[in-house]
């Protein structure tokens, strides 16, 4: 049970502090319970509390539009705003369909993936999904999907930062173009870095081929930055990370510091008027949205995230405290225990050995964590550690030592 959070640390119902390792889930890089944001959504409640998407709208909706595009890569500044990362893949999705039949090309249905992808839990998430429990327990469901390999090699065990074997990987989007036809394919969605099933980093050249063959084919490139977005990296995105842009970018959990449910996407000017352009004089442009899409409350407390995030130059400490953070988890691969670690940004995940079920000693591990001070998301056998960027040098050095002393009792 965590009942109460402050900066980088949880308390649990007995008091106990754990140090939070994962910012929520990837959420709060600006640590917990931020006076700015809270005092920002009570503001907005007593100002405005509710204002419909459809038809109507709201002065802060069109200020976050704005502040948002100044972070995406130049001309993705088209925003359209969801609730959850599972919302924006799926709007993702939709816009890429209604893209191609805007053009005269509605035969592009067929979407490309990854094994151990993630995507959220939508059924369109769900059919991009190469995570093997996300699919098994609810049958075939949501667009056509055809899935790529993923970019976990032998060869790069240990890499710290982008690993130099297996950009060829990239290559099974041109095989997969060859048995399908790319006449049927609207789009290849990845996770820059795919994050929740242990933090694969792309192999150097993988994202950068993957942009030429879909701009060969006239495929849309989508990356899904739920994880990656706000500052993870370094840098506001990861396109910008790896200097490759996406037609189409998803985002979610930092936008808010985790203090409002929220999520956006950001879609290109060519995207956004081919679809706009077609609709009727007077007609419904893009026939999706949502309830609580651009609800005042969350807009008022992503403004306020993205002014701390600005003032504070978050993204800028981020960057500057990868180095030492990397390190100390490199430190982690003499452990019994460890198999394969890797990480960029402030990003990180640590295999571990298997017991005879897999995800049991991830399991395991996870809450011995819990119960030395220190809170990390497991996925299977992997920890994944995302620190808030308002860490100092010290919290990560006892991010890692705790690690380090529950990994060491684990092996006796």
């Amino acid at each position: 049970m965590l009942c109460r959070a402050q900066g980088c640390h949880y308390y649990g119902e007995r008091g106990q502090q754990i140090l939070d390792g994962c910012s929520g889930l990837f959420t709060t890089p600006a640590g917990h319970a931020r006076a700015e944001i809270a005092d920002a959504v009570r503001d907005q409640l007593l100002t405005l509390d509710y204002a419909p998407s459809f038809t109507r709208g709201h002065p802060q909706s069109f200020r976050l539009a704005s502040s948002i595009a100044d972070l995406t890569p130049e001309g993705m500044d088209r925003i359209f705003f969801g609730n959850s990362g599972s919302e924006a893949v799926e709007t993702a999705l939709k816009v890429a369909l209604a893209y191609h039949r805007a053009r005269g090309e509605g035969g592009r249905d067929l979407f490309v993936s990854r094994e151990r992808a993630y995507h959220g839990v939508n059924f369109g998430g769900i059919a991009l999904s190469g995570m093997v429990p996300n699919r098994r327990a609810f049958g075939p469901a949501g667009p056509r999907v055809v899935h790529m390999r993923h970019t976990w090699l032998e060869q790069n065990r240990g890499t710290m930062g982008q690993p130099v074997h297996g950009s060829e990987l990239a290559d099974d989007l041109e095989r997969l173009v060859a048995l399908h036809g790319a006449e049927n394919i609207a789009a290849c969605v990845v996770e820059p870095i795919a994050g929740s099933t242990g933090v694969l980093v792309p192999p150097q050249g993988y994202l950068e081929r993957l942009r030429e063959l879909c701009t060969r084919y006239g495929i849309l490139l989508i990356f899904d930055e739920v994880i990656t977005g706000f500052g993870r990296l370094g840098h506001n995105y990861a396109a910008q990370a790896f200097g490759v842009t996406p037609d189409i970018i998803t985002m979610a959990k930092a936008i808010t510091n985790g203090a409002q449910p929220m999520a956006a996407v950001a879609v290109s000017r060519e995207i956004h008027d081919t679809i706009v352009d077609a609709a009727p004089e007077g007609q419904v442009e893009f026939f999706h949205g949502y309830t609580f899409s651009a609800h005042p409350a969350s807009c008022a407390a992503a403004l306020a995230t993205l002014n701390i995030y600005r003032n504070e130059s978050l993204f800028d400490r981020a960057r500057q405290m990868s180095a030492h953070f990397l390190e100390r988890i490199a430190s982690l691969q003499d452990l019994e225990l460890v198999t394969d670690v890797r990480g960029y940004g402030l990003l990180a995940g640590v295999d571990l050995a298997p017991l005879e079920r897999p995800g049991l000693r991830g399991h395991i591990a996870q809450k011995r964590m819990f119960d030395a001070g220190l809170h990390l998301k497991t996925t299977g056998d992997a920890a994944i550690i995302a620190p808030a960027f308002i860490m100092e040098t010290e919290q990560i050095d006892t991010l890692i030592d705790t690690l380090r002393g529950v990994l060491v009792e684990l092996a006796d």
